[in-house]
Protein backbone atom coordinates (compact mmCIF):
# COMPACT_ATOMS: atom_id res chain seq x y z
CA UNK A 1 0.00 0.00 0.00
CA UNK A 2 2.61 2.12 1.21
CA UNK A 3 4.52 1.60 -2.59
CA UNK A 4 1.12 2.32 -4.27
CA UNK A 5 1.21 5.73 -2.91
CA UNK A 6 4.72 6.55 -3.46
CA UNK A 7 4.29 5.52 -6.94
CA UNK A 8 1.00 7.68 -7.29
CA UNK A 9 3.07 10.29 -6.03
CA UNK A 10 5.75 10.17 -8.33
CA UNK A 11 3.65 9.71 -11.15
CA UNK A 12 1.51 12.90 -10.08
CA UNK A 13 4.56 14.97 -9.85
CA UNK A 14 5.94 13.72 -13.15
CA UNK A 15 2.22 14.76 -15.01
CA UNK A 16 2.49 18.09 -13.07
CA UNK A 17 5.87 18.82 -14.49
CA UNK A 18 4.68 18.44 -17.95
CA UNK A 19 4.19 21.42 -20.46
CA UNK A 20 0.53 22.08 -21.02
CA UNK A 21 -0.87 20.65 -24.19
CA UNK A 22 0.61 17.79 -26.18
CA UNK A 23 3.61 18.85 -27.66
CA UNK A 24 3.70 22.36 -27.01
CA UNK A 25 6.93 24.61 -27.29
CA UNK A 26 8.16 26.12 -24.25
CA UNK A 27 9.93 29.29 -24.85
CA UNK A 28 13.12 27.68 -22.80
CA UNK A 29 15.80 28.53 -23.69
CA UNK A 30 18.60 26.81 -26.82
CA UNK A 31 21.54 26.75 -26.12
CA UNK A 32 24.12 27.39 -28.88
CA UNK A 33 26.89 26.43 -29.85
CA UNK A 34 28.97 28.73 -27.43
CA UNK A 35 26.69 26.56 -25.00
CA UNK A 36 25.15 29.87 -23.14
CA UNK A 37 21.12 29.45 -23.24
CA UNK A 38 19.22 32.06 -25.41
CA UNK A 39 15.80 32.71 -25.34
CA UNK A 40 14.82 32.35 -28.65
CA UNK A 41 11.28 30.20 -28.70
CA UNK A 42 12.33 29.40 -32.39
CA UNK A 43 11.98 25.84 -33.39
CA UNK A 44 14.84 24.16 -34.86
CA UNK A 45 13.67 24.44 -38.23
CA UNK A 46 12.59 28.16 -37.99
CA UNK A 47 16.55 28.49 -36.46
CA UNK A 48 17.81 27.00 -39.67
CA UNK A 49 16.01 28.74 -41.73
CA UNK A 50 17.21 32.02 -40.56
CA UNK A 51 20.57 31.25 -40.36
CA UNK A 52 20.59 29.59 -43.99
CA UNK A 53 18.71 32.78 -45.25
CA UNK A 54 21.37 34.58 -43.73
CA UNK A 55 24.31 32.94 -45.20
CA UNK A 56 22.87 33.05 -48.55
CA UNK A 57 21.95 36.63 -48.25
CA UNK A 58 25.33 38.20 -47.27
CA UNK A 59 26.90 35.98 -50.57
CA UNK A 60 24.00 37.42 -52.64
CA UNK A 61 25.01 41.06 -51.94
CA UNK A 62 29.05 39.60 -51.83
CA UNK A 63 28.53 37.95 -55.45
CA UNK A 64 26.34 40.83 -56.47
CA UNK A 65 29.08 43.50 -55.71
CA UNK A 66 31.96 41.44 -57.39
CA UNK A 67 28.84 41.26 -60.53
CA UNK A 68 29.00 44.74 -60.34
CA UNK A 69 32.88 45.00 -60.62
CA UNK A 70 33.42 42.04 -62.90
CA UNK A 71 31.05 41.67 -65.40
CA UNK A 72 30.06 42.99 -68.33
CA UNK A 73 26.78 42.52 -69.51
CA UNK A 74 25.08 41.58 -66.02
CA UNK A 75 26.45 44.75 -63.76
CA UNK A 76 22.98 46.12 -63.25
CA UNK A 77 21.69 43.04 -62.03
CA UNK A 78 24.66 42.05 -59.59
CA UNK A 79 23.64 45.51 -58.03
CA UNK A 80 19.61 45.18 -58.02
CA UNK A 81 20.48 41.70 -56.14
CA UNK A 82 23.27 43.33 -53.66
CA UNK A 83 20.65 45.65 -53.53
CA UNK A 84 17.93 43.61 -52.60
CA UNK A 85 19.48 41.42 -50.52
CA UNK A 86 21.37 43.94 -48.50
CA UNK A 87 17.72 45.38 -47.20
CA UNK A 88 16.44 42.14 -46.84
CA UNK A 89 19.40 41.17 -44.65
CA UNK A 90 19.15 44.02 -42.41
CA UNK A 91 14.98 42.74 -41.81
CA UNK A 92 16.30 39.58 -41.06
CA UNK A 93 19.32 40.62 -38.72
CA UNK A 94 16.73 42.89 -36.89
CA UNK A 95 13.96 40.15 -36.77
CA UNK A 96 16.90 37.81 -35.35
CA UNK A 97 17.88 40.27 -32.52
CA UNK A 98 14.19 40.38 -31.36
CA UNK A 99 14.85 36.40 -31.21
CA UNK A 100 18.07 36.72 -29.53
CA UNK A 101 19.79 34.39 -32.46
CA UNK A 102 23.20 35.85 -33.67
CA UNK A 103 23.81 36.11 -37.30
CA UNK A 104 27.05 34.91 -39.11
CA UNK A 105 28.96 38.23 -40.09
CA UNK A 106 30.70 36.55 -42.79
CA UNK A 107 30.60 34.26 -45.84
CA UNK A 108 30.93 30.29 -44.92
CA UNK A 109 33.42 28.45 -46.71
CA UNK A 110 31.23 27.49 -49.49
CA UNK A 111 30.17 30.34 -50.42
CA UNK A 112 34.06 31.75 -50.11
CA UNK A 113 34.96 29.20 -52.70
CA UNK A 114 32.31 30.35 -54.55
CA UNK A 115 33.46 34.03 -54.54
CA UNK A 116 36.69 33.11 -55.43
CA UNK A 117 35.79 31.05 -58.22
CA UNK A 118 33.92 34.30 -59.77
CA UNK A 119 36.24 36.21 -58.47
CA UNK A 120 38.81 34.83 -61.21
CA UNK A 121 36.75 35.02 -64.17
CA UNK A 122 35.71 38.72 -66.27
CA UNK A 123 33.59 40.04 -68.97
CA UNK A 124 31.18 37.11 -70.73
CA UNK A 125 32.96 34.06 -68.96
CA UNK A 126 32.08 35.74 -65.68
CA UNK A 127 28.40 36.72 -66.70
CA UNK A 128 27.59 33.25 -67.64
CA UNK A 129 28.97 31.58 -64.81
CA UNK A 130 27.67 34.50 -61.91
CA UNK A 131 24.27 33.92 -63.82
CA UNK A 132 23.97 30.09 -63.78
CA UNK A 133 25.28 30.23 -59.98
CA UNK A 134 22.12 32.64 -59.22
CA UNK A 135 20.17 30.75 -61.65
CA UNK A 136 20.21 27.94 -58.79
CA UNK A 137 20.71 29.41 -55.70
CA UNK A 138 17.37 31.41 -56.86
CA UNK A 139 15.80 28.31 -57.44
CA UNK A 140 16.44 26.89 -54.10
CA UNK A 141 15.39 30.04 -52.60
CA UNK A 142 12.67 30.42 -53.43
CA UNK A 143 11.69 27.02 -52.75
CA UNK A 144 13.05 27.41 -49.17
CA UNK A 145 10.91 30.29 -48.42
CA UNK A 146 7.53 28.96 -49.89
CA UNK A 147 7.83 26.51 -47.12
CA UNK A 148 9.08 28.94 -44.63
CA UNK A 149 6.09 30.76 -45.51
CA UNK A 150 3.39 27.94 -45.01
CA UNK A 151 5.67 25.85 -42.15
CA UNK A 152 7.06 28.75 -39.70
CA UNK A 153 5.56 27.79 -36.61
CA UNK A 154 7.30 31.36 -35.50
CA UNK A 155 4.64 34.16 -37.11
CA UNK A 156 7.14 36.81 -37.34
CA UNK A 157 9.62 34.59 -39.33
CA UNK A 158 6.68 33.39 -41.49
CA UNK A 159 5.74 37.07 -42.46
CA UNK A 160 9.02 38.16 -43.21
CA UNK A 161 9.42 34.85 -45.53
CA UNK A 162 6.45 35.62 -46.94
CA UNK A 163 6.94 39.28 -47.53
CA UNK A 164 10.26 38.29 -48.98
CA UNK A 165 9.29 35.42 -51.24
CA UNK A 166 7.82 38.54 -54.18
CA UNK A 167 11.31 39.86 -54.48
CA UNK A 168 13.19 36.63 -54.96
CA UNK A 169 10.46 35.06 -57.38
CA UNK A 170 11.30 38.28 -59.31
CA UNK A 171 14.83 37.47 -58.84
CA UNK A 172 14.47 34.17 -60.50
CA UNK A 173 12.89 35.32 -63.06
CA UNK A 174 15.01 38.37 -64.38
CA UNK A 175 18.28 35.95 -63.65
CA UNK A 176 16.45 33.19 -65.81
CA UNK A 177 16.21 35.62 -68.78
CA UNK A 178 19.81 36.85 -68.16
CA UNK A 179 21.00 33.04 -68.39
CA UNK A 180 18.99 32.65 -71.77
CA UNK A 181 20.75 35.80 -73.06
CA UNK A 182 24.16 35.23 -71.67
CA UNK A 183 24.92 31.42 -72.98
CA UNK A 184 24.56 32.99 -76.68
CA UNK A 185 27.23 35.07 -75.88
CA UNK A 186 31.12 34.71 -77.17
CA UNK A 187 33.10 33.50 -74.90
CA UNK A 188 36.89 35.05 -74.29
CA UNK A 189 39.84 33.56 -75.91
CA UNK A 190 42.00 31.44 -73.40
Amino acid sequence: MRLQRTVLTLVAAAVVALPLGAGAQQPSTTKPSTGAPVKSGLTAADRKFIMDAARGGLAEVELGKLAAQRASSVKQLGQRLADDHSKANEELKNLAQQKGVTLPADLDAKHKQLRDRLAKLSGADFDRAYVNEMVRDHQKDVSEFKKEATRAKDSDLKAWADKTLPTLEDHLKQVQQVQAQVKSAPRAAR
